[in-house]
C-alpha cells in the first residue's frame, strides 16, 4: 500500500523535478523553493490525485509533513461527510 508521503513525493518529483533525497518531512517548503503560488498548484495537484476537495478556507502548510497531515485530514473528513451523508453506499453485505 503507498502512504500519502510516498505519493506526495512521486508529484513532486513528477511535476516539480525535485530529487527524491531531498524530500523528507520536515523539510521546509520554501526551501525547496515551494512558494505560495507553488503551494496553491501543488494543492490543485492533490485535489486531482488524491480525489479531495480544498476547503476554501486558506491553510498555513510550513513542511511536507504538513501537507501529508493536511491531505489525510481532508481525506478522513471528507470519507466521514460521505459516510454520514449515504451510509448504505458503503454498506458491504455478506455473500449467499
Amino acid at each position: 500500500m503507498t502512504t500519502t508521503f510516498e505519493r506526495l513525493r512521486t508529484i513532486l518529483i513528477k511535476d516539480y523535478m525535485f530529487t527524491p533525497d531531498l524530500l523528507v518531512l520536515d523539510a521546509p517548503l520554501e526551501e525547496l523553493g515551494i512558494d505560495s503560488l507553488g503551494t496553491a498548484e501543488l494543492l490543485f495537484n492533490i485535489e486531482d490525485e488524491f480525489g479531495v476537495t480544498l476547503p476554501p478556507d486558506a491553510v498555513q502548510l510550513t513542511t511536507l509533513g504538513d501537507v501529508v497531515g493536511f491531505i489525510d485530514g481532508l481525506i478522513v473528513a471528507q470519507h466521514k461527510s460521505k459516510i454520514q451523508t449515504d451510509p448504505i453506499a458503503d454498506l458491504v453485505l455478506p455473500a449467499v
